[in-house]
């Protein structure tokens, strides 16, 4: 097993660990909600500080359950982890085809080996070289 493959292997089990521990431990077991989020908190803790206390703003859309409103954000920080997916494979695919462009250049392949500003050149962009 290679070095990445048993740190990997490791941060697993910390994942793991992190989200069985709580429960396997009963932590929140006195809460009648165990693991609410930290608005249904923060609300509980200014309600006991300030009784008379009034929002300044109200929710545009207010979920009839919890349920849904916890499905509405897994949906929203899938969404965003498939944006950051998308932005960072991209990045790499070009880096990559640059890459590519420069080592056919190198070996002598290829239409743009000798001719500068061929057909690779103009896809790919300027030499990274050359760039200012």
């Amino acid at each position: 097993m290679s070095r990445n493959a048993k740190i990997n292997a490791l941060l697993l089990l910390v994942v793991a660990a992190l989200a069985v521990l709580p429960l396997a431990l009963g932590m929140g077991d006195h809460k009648k909600e165990p693991f609410a989020g930290a608005d249904a908190e923060a609300e509980t803790a200014i309600t006991e500080i300030e009784p008379d206390y009034e929002p300044w703003f109200s929710p545009l859309y207010e979920p009839p359950s919890g349920e849904i409103e916890s499905a509405l954000f897994a949906l929203q920080a899938a969404l965003g982890a498939g944006v950051l997916a998308y932005y960072f494979g991209l990045r790499r695919g070009r880096r990559q085809g640059e890459l590519r462009v420069l080592a056919q250049r190198e070996a002598g392949e290829g239409p743009a080996a000798g001719a500068p500003g061929g057909a690779a050149e103009s896809a790919a962009g300027p030499r990274p070289t050359e760039r200012a």
